[in-house]
């Protein structure tokens, strides 16, 4: 009997490694091969594409980031009007032009404006233009001890408005546009954010980086809008053993603790711009 348990014992430890699902500390998408998915901001002339998050095969992976996603609005189109008790919500518009609708107020979106919408405000995009509209959407979940303020008036700007800034600790090969930041920070262009720290888009010159690196209380998403390059990714504080090609429309995802950065192609016409959002996420109250 004794010999039979040490071999069950053993055929167990042999197969349980292999049987267990360890959660990736990173994500990657190819945004173009990504079907279209139901949410709640959906209707037959607006269309979501998921990335991370909600509607995602590894939704569950992103800890404070509920969704990250691409709206597609048909001419003359709208989605549904969405609020959200305790989520915090990105708009970047990729291409077109539309309407935001903030409370009571509407504001016109065109090409490269951001915006920011906080908790409890009912919102909704819509398209009265004649060609599509494409918007990167993300939305951040906020704990629930995180004391709230009341909505705060509808700012809207434009990457147009921003100048390029070098960033403490990173490399002068890489620039970047501040967009929206912490409410209790003053660095960025709108300041008004809970869970999210940060909101920016990323200017390489050729042969630029931002160099691998990771942050402890937050988690990433790149996603490259235009140029190639070398993504890092989850292998090592130096990225040489996590180093994959990148492209438009790659996007990636990385876990708190992960490694993160970006090598540009060399060539003397190289550019590359990645828009990237970071959010902290919740740590445990008793880390032990």
């Amino acid at each position: 009997m004794r010999e039979l348990s040490s071999l069950l014992f053993a055929i167990a430890i042999a197969f349980f490694p292999q049987e267990k699902q360890v959660e990736p500390t990173w994500l990657y998408r190819q945004v173009s091969t990504l079907p279209q998915r139901q949410i709640d901001l959906s209707t037959d002339s607006c269309h979501y594409t998921a990335i991370f998050g909600e509607g995602d095969v590894d939704a569950r992976v992103p800890r404070s980031v509920a969704r990250f996603g691409e709206l597609t609005i048909d001419a003359h189109g709208a989605c549904q009007g969405v609020d959200y008790p305790r989520d915090e919500e990105l708009f970047f518009v990729l291409n077109g032009k539309g309407i935001l609708r903030y409370g009571e107020e509407s504001h016109p979106l065109s090409q490269s404006d951001f915006t920011y919408v906080p908790p409890t405000v009912r919102h909704t995009v819509s398209n009265p233009s004649d060609g599509p509209l494409r918007l990167v959407v993300t939305t951040v979940r906020i704990p629930k001890e995180k004391p709230l303020s009341p909505p705060a008036k509808l700012e809207v700007a434009n990457l147009s408005e921003l100048n390029e800034q070098t960033v403490e600790g990173h490399p002068n090969s890489v620039l970047y546009k501040l967009m929206i930041g912490p409410r209790t920070a003053k660095r960025d262009r709108i300041n008004a954010t809970y869970q999210i720290a940060d909101f920016f888009l990323m200017d390489f010159a050729p042969g630029g980086t931002n160099f691998p690196h990771h942050h402890e209380v937050a988690e990433e998403i790149y996603l490259v809008l235009d140029g190639e390059g070398q993504m890092a990714a989850g292998g090592g504080m130096d990225g040489v053993e996590g180093l994959h090609q990148a492209k438009a429309g790659d996007a990636y995802y990385f876990r708190q603790n992960c490694t993160v950065g970006f090598y540009n192609q060399k060539a003397s016409t190289a550019k590359a711009h990645i828009l990237a959002v970071r959010a902290y996420v919740p740590l445990p109250k008793d880390p032990d």
